[in-house]
């Protein structure tokens, strides 16, 4: 089995620091341009998808629970930021950290786009079965007219001319301890090297539009509240022929009525008569998945469980293994007793007091017998 930590080589409770500058090390290592050896593609995509999940909490967290699998049943993407491809190394590395001494960064390089969140709030059982949701939400696309160049009638930009290019601007500030040299960001393109003459009227020059999108989205068995599922590329468009980015849904689970979970189990409460519990029973219960009969043993004292195996909560890496619902059993002293029921109470309770005297006159000459 793929592991992660060991792709990267770091330990298991390295800090995202140190999962960073690992990636950078063996980005270096492995990156086709750099590695000509037939598998350094394979294993530089393989380190794109260990750090990209080591870098999210949440499916870092699943990961070490469950591993690749476990990811893949939660819904998470596990093909990796690479996996249609990448860039040169200053691409990859203007992309993930914003450049890192491999020269000036492109201000014309594929950016990726933005990653978006979306609330949904789903029931109980939903959260426990599983389901799917359609789900809507408002995120960037391309413009449909001018195909992201921000340019009407498919006229391309042209060269900034007053940084020519590179999307920064020099000033020289000279003062009595010497001259100063200044680079910010270019004011005519704003950093993109390139000028729009005519804007697109659609976009006004943007090259994205913000368009409501509706998606169907799997929601695995056994999921928590809070749970975070990712859907790949569904997050706003990126400029330059840059992917886009993900779109993170987080799950609400709406309380339960008769049921609380913890972890993989399920619980609920029943409340029984003193009879029941002296004599044993058998009752109707609700169940995750209806009404089902359960056997009260005789002799049941108040705060006992009952256990139904295998009705609890499913594990998301194993949804055909689940946890328990585990019945609290309450035994509930009756009020407004009618004349005869409380001469049946007071009957049991003049023989429940002379079964203990019997009890300790056997004790006693049992005594005597023995010290004899």
């Amino acid at each position: 089995m793929t592991d992660y930590y060991e792709i990267l080589g770091v330990s298991k409770d390295a800090t995202k620091d140190e999962i960073k500058s690992a990636f950078r090390k063996k980005a270096r290592q492995y990156h086709p341009d750099v590695n000509k050896a037939p598998d350094a593609e394979e294993k530089f995509k393989e380190l794109g998808k260990a750090y990209e999940t080591l870098m999210d909490d949440n499916k870092r967290a699943t990961y070490d629970r469950f591993g690749e699998d476990g990811l893949k049943n939660a819904g998470f993407d596990t093909s990796g930021p690479f996996a249609g491809g990448f860039g040169d190394l200053n691409e990859i590395f203007n992309s993930f950290f914003g450049g890192f001494g491999f020269g000036t960064p492109d201000p014309n390089a594929p950016q990726r786009g933005d990653d978006l969140r979306l609330d949904i709030e789903i029931e109980f059982e939903e959260a426990i079965f599983g389901v799917n949701k359609e789900v809507k939400f408002d995120h960037l696309e391309l413009c449909p007219d001018c195909r992201g160049t921000g340019a009407a009638g498919g006229a391309k930009p042209v060269v900034c001319p007053t940084c020519h290019g590179t999307g920064q601007v020099q000033t020289v500030a000279r003062t009595p301890l010497g001259a100063f040299t200044q680079i910010t960001t270019c004011p005519t393109c704003h950093g993109t090297g390139q000028k729009i003459e005519t804007p697109c009227p659609t976009c006004k020059g943007y090259g994205r539009i913000e368009k409501e999108k509706k998606i169907e989205i799997k929601i695995p068995a056994g999921v928590d509240n809070f749970s975070k599922i990712r859907v790949a590329r569904e997050g706003d468009a990126g400029t330059n022929g840059g992917n886009a980015g993900d779109l993170f849904v987080v799950l609400h689970v709406k309380p339960s009525k008769y049921f609380k979970r913890d972890g993989l189990n399920i619980f609920s409460e029943i409340e029984i008569s003193p009879a029941q519990a002296v004599l044993g029973d058998e009752v109707v219960v609700k169940t995750i998945e209806g009404e089902q009969k359960i056997r009260i043993p005789a002799g049941i004292q108040s705060g006992n469980t009952v256990r139904l195996k295998g009705m609890g909560v499913p594990i998301i890496s194993k949804p055909s293994q689940r946890g328990e619902h585990i019945i609290i059993v309450t035994v509930k002293t009756p009020t407004g007793l009618s004349e005869e029921e409380k001469n049946l109470y007071r009957r049991l309770y003049e023989l429940s007091l002379n079964k203990k005297s019997e009890d300790s006159l056997i004790s006693k000459v049992k005594g005597v017998f023995n010290n004899a």
